[in-house]
This record gives C-alpha cells, sequence and structure tokens, in this order.
C-alpha cells in the first residue's frame, strides 16, 4: 500500500503549473482547435506556457542568485519564469494577430501571475502558486467548454489535501491562490472584450 505521503507529494509534482498549461493546451486544442489557428501556434503556446516556465526548475540550479536559496530560490525563478513565458506569448498574441480566444488565455496566465507576484511580494501574503495554476486552467476550461469542466475541481481538492499533508501551503495559501484567477479572467476578458 503507497504512503499517503507518496501520494500527496505525486499529486503536487503532476499538478506543477506548467503541467497544468499543457493540460489546458491540450485539452483546448482537442475540443476548440479553432482557438488556435493552426499547428504552430499552438506549439508556440506550449512553449510559452509550458517549455519557458518549466525552464525555471533547470535554471535555478545554475543562476547564481537562485542556486543557493533552495525551495524559496526555485519557487521565485518559476514565478518569473512563468511571467516571462505569459508576456512574451501575449506580445506575440497581439503581434501575430492570433484569435482573441487564444490572447485571453495568455492574459489569464498573466494577471494570475503579476496577481501571485503581488500578493506575495508587494502585500506580503502567502499565496499559493500551485493552487493558482491550477485554478486558473479549470477556469480557463469552464470558460471555454462550459460547466463539464468543473468536474476538474476535484484535481484542485486534491491539490489542496496535497499541498497541507506535505506542509507546503496553509488552507488560507491555497484559498489566497485559488481566488487569484477569478479576478484574472474578469480583467482579462474586459481587457478583450
Amino acid at each position: 500500500m503507497i504512503e499517503t505521503a507518496k501520494v500527496a507529494k505525486i499529486i503536487r509534482l503532476i499538478t506543477v503549473v506548467p503541467i497544468m498549461a499543457l493540460f489546458t493546451l491540450v485539452t483546448l486544442y482537442r475540443v476548440n482547435p479553432d482557438i488556435f489557428l493552426g499547428t504552430y501556434q499552438y506549439a508556440l503556446s506550449i512553449i510559452f506556457l509550458t517549455a519557458l516556465p518549466l525552464s525555471a526548475y533547470l535554471l535555478q540550479k545554475i543562476l547564481p542568485r537562485f542556486r543557493h536559496k533552495g525551495r524559496e530560490g526555485q519557487r521565485n525563478l518559476a514565478i518569473v519564469m512563468g511571467v516571462l513565458g505569459y508576456l512574451f506569448g501575449i506580445i506575440w498574441a497581439v503581434s501575430a494577430h492570433t484569435t482573441e480566444e487564444l490572447l485571453l488565455v495568455y492574459l489569464i496566465y498573466f494577471f494570475s501571475g503579476i496577481g501571485i507576484l503581488l500578493f506575495n511580494k508587494a502585500l506580503k501574503i502567502r499565496a499559493s502558486g500551485h493552487a493558482c495554476g491550477v485554478a486558473g486552467p479549470i477556469l480557463i476550461l469552464t470558460y471555454f467548454i462550459g460547466t463539464k469542466a468543473l468536474l476538474s475541481l476535484l484535481v484542485l481538492l486534491s491539490v489542496f489535501w496535497a499541498s497541507i499533508k506535505t506542509k507546503r501551503h496553509t488552507l488560507s495559501q491555497l484559498v489566497w491562490g485559488s481566488v487569484i484567477p477569478i479576478f484574472a479572467l474578469i480583467i482579462a476578458v474586459l481587457q478583450t472584450g
């Protein structure tokens, strides 16, 4: 029988923000490929929302500023690389005249990343980037494919459990992280609407 601590670690590992972004992009491409106007835009979306943010985990080991800061350094670099990837996605989406829907996806990710930065750095309220990175995709999928995507709330609940079990976050940190994408979605819709 697998220990609950191991299950919690596995849940946290497979639900990191870039992996959830990849899941979101794959789902959107399968359900509504017109969002991407072809595989080129789809592939670039994977680079901006998955590959660049994932690179933080490798870069943290070689960048002097983050190398010796352990998990906190990794977390900070992940936020920076995520926001950079989202910003590059927005710049590309605007310059390449992608669909409004794809721009909306980039904006939701970008505003969520900015929200995490604001909470954690400016307001000194620790909001879970992990919860944000799971709640955001649930909102994106619900927005584009409807209420059946709300079944993904089970994933968010499992992340809450796993994060508390591994003592990575408190309940309030998880709730703050989950609320940020709601505001990101509202702001993004207002920007594109």
